[in-house]
C-alpha cells in the first residue's frame, strides 16, 4: 500500500504561480512513475506531468513551457511548479504512484480568477 498527501492548492489571480506537493510513504518502489493529473467540472481526468524516479520528465501540451515537475526521491515526494497559470488551469489536481497498480491523492483544488 502507498498513501499519498498533496498541499499547496489554492486560488490565484491570472498570471500567478502556485506549487503543489506530494508525499508518498508505505511501500515504495525504487522504480515508480509519479506525476499529477487534473480534472475540471464537466471534463474527464487528464495527465498534467509526470516523472519518473530516474528523473524522465513528461508534460500535457498545454501545459510545457508553464509548468515544471520535480521530485525528491529521497523524501519520495513531487512536486508541481505551475506558473503563468490561466482561468483554464482551474481543476482538481490528483497526485498519483504508479508500479504495478496505481494510488491517487485525495485531491487539491487549484482555481485560476482572470
Amino acid at each position: 500500500q502507498v498513501q499519498l498527501v498533496e498541499s499547496g492548492g489554492g486560488l490565484v489571480q491570472a498570471g500567478g504561480s502556485l506549487r503543489l506537493s506530494c508525499a508518498a510513504s508505505g511501500e515504495i518502489s525504487s522504480f515508480n512513475f509519479m506525476g499529477w493529473y487534473r480534472q475540471a467540472p464537466g471534463n474527464q481526468r487528464e495527465l498534467v506531468a509526470s516523472i519518473t524516479s530516474g528523473g524522465s520528465t513528461n508534460y500535457a501540451d498545454s501545459v510545457k513551457g508553464r509548468f515544471t515537475i520535480s521530485r525528491d526521491n529521497a523524501k519520495n515526494t513531487v512536486y508541481l511548479q505551475m506558473n503563468s497559470l490561466e482561468p483554464e488551469d482551474t481543476a482538481v489536481y490528483y497526485c498519483y504512484y504508479r508500479y504495478r497498480v496505481t494510488y491517487w491523492g485525495q485531491g487539491t483544488q487549484v482555481t485560476v480568477s482572470s
